[in-house]
């Protein structure tokens, strides 16, 4: 863990909010809950899975809410993600979503939907509003080389059952190179034919054994062209208000209307320019940039009784050194030392 730069400015007194040098403001926190994960995507894990961190090294239901309370009534924060690993491998996570809807945040979870049909309703009764479901392909035998499980039919089943419990439902999908894009017109007509809103992400530097390689990264630029050959795609008017998808309206050839899909160009379309996000790991370090090794730990001075002026003020100066742009004040890319996993996404 690096310290704070003591190159910085001066951070403006008069401002309570998550503000940083580049005058962005962090108004969408994701917290993870946990690294543990059903799953060994090969972009994402390696397959014997990472090491364990030990229980009490986790923040609790109630640690969770205490830090998600501060950020909404004080920082300016509206929307919480819960992310992991996988969320629902948390047995409290219920309690968790049910003691931080008291906050007057827009609640959600990122998840591979693995044990979801047991717990979607749960879920919404307790305040939780919409599920971001990771999912590359609907093809099982392509689900199985890319998960290292043959689990499809247990993804398809909660992404059923928290659409009938009233949750909003988003796909994530990245497309691997000679693996699934030949399949991405697929998936989109599968989420189009059940009101989903797909999108794309650029596969991104965060695999713990920095295997990754641009040079085989499917594009943005490339998966419009892919869908682009059976739909028609036209930008969507809405504004992106920082959102990390380039939405586009869908349609046939001859122009009937379908839906929506989004685009998250990461890489090659950065914009980190309008980031609006701040992240907790699930030991609770807020890790203002998902690109950066910076870390600036809360959940240590929390147990040791600081209050919340304290706790204020360390999450304030550590969003003050966010990066500019993709972990780094200077051009390029920064292959962070932990995974997406290991992070939260």
């Amino acid at each position: 863990m690096r310290s704070e730069s003591p190159a910085l400015p001066p951070r403006p007194d008069d401002d309570p909010g998550l503000v940083d040098r580049f005058a962005r403001r962090a108004v969408d926190l994701r917290v993870s809950l946990t690294e543990r994960c059903n799953l060994r995507c090969t972009y994402c894990m390696p397959a014997e899975g990472l090491p364990v961190i030990p229980s009490d090294a986790l923040m609790t239901a109630a640690e969770i809410d205490r830090l998600v309370g501060l950020a909404a009534r004080t920082l300016g924060v509206r929307k919480v993600r819960f992310t992991g690993g996988e969320p629902l491998l948390r047995a409290d996570l219920v309690d968790i979503v049910r003691r931080c809807s008291a906050h007057d945040v827009e609640l959600s979870i990122t998840t591979n939907a693995i044990g979801l049909a047991n717990r979607a309703q749960a879920l919404a009764d307790a305040g939780l509003r919409r599920v971001n479901v990771s999912l590359d392909t609907v093809d099982p035998d392509v689900f199985a080389e890319v998960t290292r499980r043959p689990f499809l039919d247990r993804v398809l089943e909660g992404i059923a059952a928290a659409a009938d419990a009233g949750l909003g439902v988003k796909v994530n999908a990245v497309l691997l190179r000679g693996v699934n894009d030949h399949l991405a017109v697929d998936l989109l007509a599968w989420c189009l034919e059940r009101g989903h809103e797909l999108r794309f992400i650029e596969q991104m530097p965060l695999d713990p054994g920095h295997a990754w390689d641009g040079a085989t990264m499917v594009t943005a630029e490339e998966t419009r062209a892919l869908l682009g050959e059976h739909y028609r795609l036209e930008p969507d008017e809405a504004p992106r208000d920082g959102a990390p998808a380039e939405r586009y309206r869908v349609s046939t050839l001859d122009g009937a209307p379908l839906g929506t899909v989004g685009v998250i160009a990461s890489i090659t379309e950065s914009f980190c320019a309008d980031c609006t996000r701040t992240r907790l790991t699930a030991e609770g370090h807020v890790r203002s940039c998902l690109f950066s090794d910076d870390e600036v730990d809360l959940l240590g001075p929390l147990r040791a009784g600081a209050d919340d002026d304290v706790l204020l003020d360390t999450w304030r100066r550590a969003m003050w050194a966010k990066p500019r742009d993709h972990g780094d004040d200077a051009d390029g890319i920064v292959h962070p030392s932990r995974g997406m996993s290991a992070i939260g996404g």
